[in-house]
């Protein structure tokens, strides 16, 4: 046996030490070794070092080193939270290479959100062993009637085995058929599938067939990378299930925030915050302050916390005051005409689960708890009001919502916005199409823009297509405090019917882009609270509001007695008619003068 046999034989057992050792002293002894004969196999982050210069990135920061560190002596299921754009999905590659490294007869799967993200990162791992001169043992040799699929292949030095060294598979794809001894699921949660409950609960199932594929102990490993998506995350989930969370913020957190974070705040950021740093960057190699300030103006104080201060926290009931659930879900098919007879009730007969809710947890649509179809009395409704809310110069959504009234309570019927400002086929000649098509009555414009340009300009469109009178009204007030002040008692009181077809127009228009859910007007309703600034987009909200408030003062007429009065009206009306026919016109004629 040759020296470098005997090296490379007390490599593979020093290595099998680290890996599988119970006794901390022994392993403690077995990497000061290693380090000796590899440093590369014996610590992550000198490997990470090397892959970053030979690619050309800059050295790793001190939070991807942390990251890294904990990569490798982390718990057999751990959770990995770091804000967007540290590189985890950089950092797992060269994580997968490393495992590899050290030892080629691993079983890796790699699950993402989408199978064009796992080709794309069986892509990148492959390369580096075409780039990196440490690594070209481990390129996969077809002679030997190895895999060398994108998406499944296996390593050189591989034994011959019916599982691939690496597998990358999207989480809706073909998890089952491999096993694996580590499971590494970088960022399986993105907007597209965590949007709605119903969406959040199959991802939940999916992330369970983990087991099924995962080998036995010692080395079995699952590790989730991610950004959590909503307040309800996959990853608080995990923790039930005996995940150990750690979290890396952008910025060092308060000390409410801390709080908020528990037990899983990342070491290395807790033991560096002082009064001084609070709200400062937290690696600023990667962002600076002024580049988080920027980011928090653009994403909005709730899109922030998710993203970079991985804040998923629901502390405060009151939070988020505005609900899904206190809607009533109706089809308002009839222009001329809205249901008048529903009834409110928040029942499981009710509850529309064939309807994908965009609120937060335990939050749905619900119908009416009656009449049946066949029962709904229709009345005419008295008044349609169409609210926009401009974008100024074009750089935002015209967003509109459409309202409409009857006896007390109010009916939305349509909502959507137009991206631009002032352009005519674009956004103005659509919005006088609208106008016309659900009889609008009355236009009511934010003037907060342009000076009241916008305005001006739609009234000449109005004429040519549709008729009907424009005005403009202006606030000074807090934008967050004064639309939950208009929504929420409207809310509470059940007095705002949606059309069931706006609601599904609205899903459907956020999940056709990832950055078209900012721009949804049920998940501004659901995510606004009152803090300055606390949505990036909330331009269909507050056309909503708008239109609201415009029928403030005819929502304190009773709902009841506003039908009961109009039912008495048409009795009376009806009385009339009969007694003109049962008497004749004349002697009718001379009963009503002398009255």
């Amino acid at each position: 046996m040759t020296p470098t046999d005997k090296e490379q034989l007390l490599r593979a057992r020093l290595i099998a030490i680290t890996n599988n050792e119970k006794d901390p002293n022994k392993v403690k002894m077995a990497r000061k070794k290693l380090a000796r004969i590899d440093p590369f196999a014996e610590d992550f982050r000198h490997f990470l070092k090397l892959i970053w210069n030979e690619i050309g990135l800059p050295v790793p920061t001190p939070v991807q080193n942390d990251i890294a560190k904990y990569l490798q002596e982390g718990p057999k299921r751990s959770i990995v939270e770091a804000f967007r754009g540290v590189g985890k999905s950089f950092i797992t590659g060269a994580f997968v290479v490393w495992h590899l490294y050290r030892d080629p007869q691993l079983k890796i799967m790699v699950v993402s959100a989408g199978a064009d993200r796992a080709t794309a990162f069986s892509h990148f791992v492959k390369r580096l062993f075409v780039e990196i001169p440490l690594l070209r043992h481990l390129q996969p040799d077809p002679s030997k009637g190895q895999r060398e699929s994108v998406i499944a292949f296996d390593v050189g030095p591989a034994i011959v085995d019916q599982s691939p060294s690496v597998k990358s598979v999207g989480i809706n794809g073909q998890l089952t058929g491999s096993r694996a001894d580590i499971i590494v699921a970088d960022d399986v949660e993105v907007t597209n599938n965590s949007m709605t409950q119903t969406m959040r609960d199959k991802l939940s199932s999916l992330v369970k067939e983990f087991d099924a594929v995962l080998k036995p102990l010692p080395r079995a490993r699952i590790i989730y990378l991610g950004t959590p998506q909503t307040e309800m995350s996959l990853y608080n989930e995990l923790t039930k299930r005996g995940y150990e969370l750690r979290i890396w913020p952008s910025q060092y957190p308060s000390e409410q925030q801390v709080t908020g974070y528990g037990p899983y705040l990342s070491p290395y950021i807790y033991n560096r915050i002082t009064t001084e740093n609070v709200g400062r960057s937290t690696d600023p190699q990667r962002f600076n302050d002024v580049d988080l300030a920027e980011r928090l103006a653009s994403y909005g104080k709730s899109g922030f916390a998710l993203q970079f201060m991985l804040d998923t926290s629901l502390a405060d009931v009151d939070r988020y005051p505005l609900k899904l659930s206190d809607f009533m879900v109706s089809s308002l098919g009839d222009v001329d005409k809205g249901p008048e007879n529903l009834i409110y009730g928040k029942a499981k007969e009710s509850l529309l689960e064939s309807l994908e809710a965009i609120g937060l947890a335990g939050d749905y649509w619900y119908s009416p708890m009656g009449p049946a179809l066949n029962q709904i009395e229709w009345a005419p409704y008295t008044g349609c009001v169409m609210a926009l809310d401009p974008s100024g110069r074009g750089k935002d959504e015209t967003a509109y919502a459409i309202l409409k009234i009857l006896a007390g309570r109010l009916y939305l019927v349509a909502s959507g916005g137009f991206m631009g400002g002032y352009e005519e086929d674009t956004v103005l000649r659509p919005i006088a199409e609208l106008a016309m098509r659900h009889k609008v009555k009355h236009i009511v414009v934010e003037e907060n823009f342009g000076g009241g340009m916008f305005a001006q300009l739609l009234k000449p469109i109005m004429g040519e297509v549709y008729n009907c009178m424009i005005e403009e009204v202006r606030h000074n007030t807090q934008k967050e405090a004064r639309i939950i002040d208009t929504l929420e008692p409207v809310l509470n009181s059940h007095r705002l019917i949606v059309d069931r077809d706006v609601i599904e127009a609205d899903l459907k228009f956020a999940m056709a882009n990832e950055k078209n859910k900012q721009y949804s007007l049920f998940y501004q309703l659901t995510r606004l609270t009152k803090e300055r600034g606390s949505l990036s987009h909330d331009d269909r909200l507050d056309a909503l509001s708008i239109a609201v408030a415009y029928w403030v003062e005819h929502m304190s007429r009773d709902h009841f007695k506003a039908k009961k009065q109009r039912k008495d009206k048409d009795l009376k009306e009806e009385l009339k008619r009969f007694i003109k026919h049962a008497v004749g016109r004349d002697s009718y004629l001379k009963k009503e003068r002398k009255r």
